[in-house]
């Protein structure tokens, strides 16, 4: 019995240790293999009787440290958001051009402004003034192509998250498989389950790269997967992400705005509970970084429109003078929606073909429009009726109407005759030029919702620039989600399109916030469907967004109360939105195909004569267009750009260099970071992978034993051989 018990033992051994070789080969086989850990199983000594009877192999380990490998996984979620978040950014800063470079939409600005400086020292240049309108259309282009492009980019990154979205669904069905298996490995005591566990953890880790997730094991073996935001990814069975693309991105859809889809698990939108993750990166990149230099280019477009718009509404071409105006704004009540000039009159002027007066009036002290204002038909009216009355104009063919469009058209008829609008201080011609003042009341209650300078600006009768949006998205300033908003008893808010003037209303109470205000809006049931209200993030706050889905104009009124209102609009800065004005810009059509109809001067008055007249070589417009590019000028906050008072060729230097700056910022956060994963990846291969040279000492131990072993085999089998001779 003690020789087959020998027997036994170093058999036992022998197996062990053949075993044990398996296992080292195993881990020299796979030691360049991604996610292979180094197995080892540990020898126990079998006892049966009190008495050792050889030697058995526990179960297969592996040699993880589960810290570095929740550590690794934190890193590598950075890492993917930097990752992301840098390739956009390079892709935006070679848009743009560097702040100095030639090609950069900075020196976009400065050759618009060498082109009007050098137009306005020779109005008479037909050179110049063709070259004003190349670099002038240039400068529109280039917005429009930036935002094409900015769009492109934030449709390309929604994409994106789409595609994540399939690939994390991808790696969760990877791993609820690996869980079902060593679940069933380790009840049916099945070798595997150190292998499967490596390839559960490699799915993690490239799972980690699109999405942050964390996770815990049970009893079992299995693990549950969660977003660090407490989302669950994968408990028995996959929760599984779903996100539709938007078809085509643009400077108005938003994911706050309901304009683009949210990431949806379980039918609960998770897309703020990522915290990172390539996914999170690509978020940013659609919601923040892009949408902020769309801001910005916006915010450009929109300053240089509406001050140069401005000065050229003041001038008059010559000796191409216009026989016919037409406006931009959009009335969509001109039989109640009112307006009120101050600070000095509106002078209309018929010339000749030879820039000579034929008659004029003033708007006030000539037709009689009330001071306390009128409207806006009631104004129109007076103007026709002079323009075609034998005391008046006398031109019979002439008219003053607002067109089907809502816009005001102001035609003499014929050719020969020239209409011109200029304002000066008061109804004596020859006083000073300078803006009326125009209260808008755009509801008819009486009480002004707008003012703005400028007769023919407010009409936009000779618009240098033009835009194809109607104002049918408005912004407040950027405010706190927060903010007191200065409400002490309820007041009521209007709606009106061009569809229906008396779309619908909302009641704010004194303890509503900006949230309150969107929720109202958009539970509305006469509103809903149709005017679509948002917080949009912008800097270091927010901005409310009011939108009329169908693009038709919108106006918003805060509805009088004996005879007042509480300001509220005005407080928060309601006003039309710059959402699209670097992506419909453009050189009036007109002006490009005949650049003589550039009004360089306005009408002079002739002290000896007494009467208006216009001069080819009158510059004064020329030059306040030039100014517009020398003078500081008022930019709103737009993205990390907070409010700031610069000219225009500084301002766009500023965001392409904060461009670039963030670009740097990123490249810089992306090498560090992935200079950590790699840190901690190489100290998890220092302690869970193999080491040949170690693996081969292992390797010539277990030889050594199996030959021990096999000898006591051998020496134990000829003893038993000799005794059973003997008998």
């Amino acid at each position: 019995m003690v020789m087959l018990a020998g027997l036994q033992t170093s058999l036992s051994g022998m197996k062990a240790a053949q075993n044990q070789l398996n296992i080292v080969s195993s881990n020299i086989a796979n030691v360049d293999t991604v996610g292979y850990t180094r197995k080892t199983a540990a020898q126990n000594n079998v006892v049966l009787g009190g008495s050792s009877v050889g030697v058995q192999l526990g179960d297969i380990t592996r040699t993880v440290n589960e810290g570095l490998l929740k550590s690794y996984l934190a890193s590598n979620s950075t890492t993917s958001n930097y990752s992301a978040k840098s390739q956009y950014l390079e892709k935006a800063e070679t848009l743009l051009g560097t702040p100095q470079g030639n090609n950069s939409i900075a020196a976009n600005v400065s050759d618009l402004q060498s082109a009007i400086e050098t137009f306005a020292s020779d109005v008479t240049s037909a050179s110049g003034r063709y070259t004003l309108l190349t670099q002038a259309n240039t400068l529109a282009n280039r917005l429009n192509s930036l935002t094409t492009e900015i769009q492109k980019l934030r449709g390309d990154a929604d994409l994106n998250v789409s595609s994540s979205c399939d690939k994390i669904n991808d790696y969760l069905d990877k791993l609820q498989e690996l869980n079902d298996q060593i679940v069933k490995y380790k009840v049916l005591n099945y070798d595997g389950v150190a292998d499967l566990e490596d390839q559960r953890d490699q799915a993690l880790r490239e799972l980690s790269g699109l999405i942050d997730i964390s996770y815990f094991k049970r009893e079992n073996g299995e693990i549950v997967i969660q977003t660090t935001g407490g989302v669950t990814l994968l408990d028995r069975y996959p929760h599984y992400l779903s996100h539709s693309a938007v078809a085509q991105a643009s400077p108005t859809s938003s994911y706050a705005g309901g304009g683009i889809n949210g990431i949806m698990v379980d039918g609960q939108d998770i897309t703020n509970s990522i915290k990172d993750g390539e996914l999170k990166g690509l978020i940013d990149v659609r919601d923040n970084l892009l949408p902020s230099l769309q801001s910005q280019l916006n915010e450009l477009a929109g300053v240089l429109k509406d001050n140069i718009n401005q000065m050229h509404n003041r001038g008059t071409a010559y000796p191409n003078a216009p026989s016919e105006l037409t406006g931009t704004r959009t009335f969509i009540d001109p039989d109640n929606q009112n307006i009120q000039i101050s600070n000095g009159d509106v002078h209309f002027t018929i010339f000749d073909s030879e820039g000579k007066q034929v008659a004029t009036t003033t708007l006030l002290g000539g037709l009689g429009f009330p001071d306390a204002g009128g409207s806006v038909t009631d104004m129109v009216n007076l103007l026709n009726n002079w323009l075609t009355s034998p005391d008046g104009a006398n031109l019979p063919q002439a008219s003053a109407q607002i067109n089907e469009d809502g816009k005001l058209v102001i035609n003499t008829g014929d050719s020969n005759y020239s209409f011109a609008v200029q304002d000066l201080a008061s109804s004596t011609p020859g006083s000073e030029q300078q803006d009326v003042s125009i209260k808008y009341d755009v509801n008819g209650d009486g009480v002004a919702d707008r003012s703005m300078e400028g007769f023919s600006y407010f009409f936009g009768l000779n618009d240098f620039f033009t835009s194809t949006a109607n104002e049918h998205v408005y912004d407040s300033n950027v405010l706190s989600l927060t903010a007191n908003l200065g409400v002490t008893e309820k007041i009521t808010l209007n709606f009106a399109t061009g569809n229906d003037t008396n779309l619908g209303s909302i009641t704010i109470s004194p303890n509503d916030n900006l949230q309150t205000i969107v929720n109202k809006i958009n539970s509305d049931p006469n509103l809903n469907g149709q005017i679509r209200a948002s917080l949009i993030p912008n800097g270091n706050g927010y901005v409310l967004q009011i939108n009329n889905t169908s693009g038709e104009q919108l106006e918003i009124s805060e509805q009088a109360v004996n005879g007042q209102t509480s300001g509220f609009l005005e407080r928060i800065g309601m006003h039309p939105s710059n959402a699209d004005a670097a992506g419909s810009i453009a050189v009036r059509e007109d002006l490009m195909q005949n650049p003589a109809s550039i009004a360089a001067g306005s009408p002079e008055f002739n002290k000896n004569s007494g009467e208006f007249q216009l001069n080819p070589a009158a510059n004064n417009i020329a030059n306040d267009m030039a100014s517009v590019f020398s003078e500081s000028l008022t930019f709103g906050q737009a993205g990390n750009i907070a409010q700031t008072s610069t000219t225009l060729a500084n301002y766009a230097s500023t965001f392409v260099g904060s461009v670039a700056t963030e670009t740097s910022s990123a490249q810089a956060n992306l090498s560090y970071q992935q200079e950590l994963t790699d840190s901690i990846s190489m100290k998890e291969a220092t302690l869970s992978g193999v080491d040949q040279d170690q693996e081969l000492a292992q390797l010539i131990i277990f030889q050594q034993s199996y030959a021990a072993c096999a000898q006591t085999f051998t020496a134990s089998k000829e003893m038993l051989d000799i005794l059973l001779g003997m008998l």
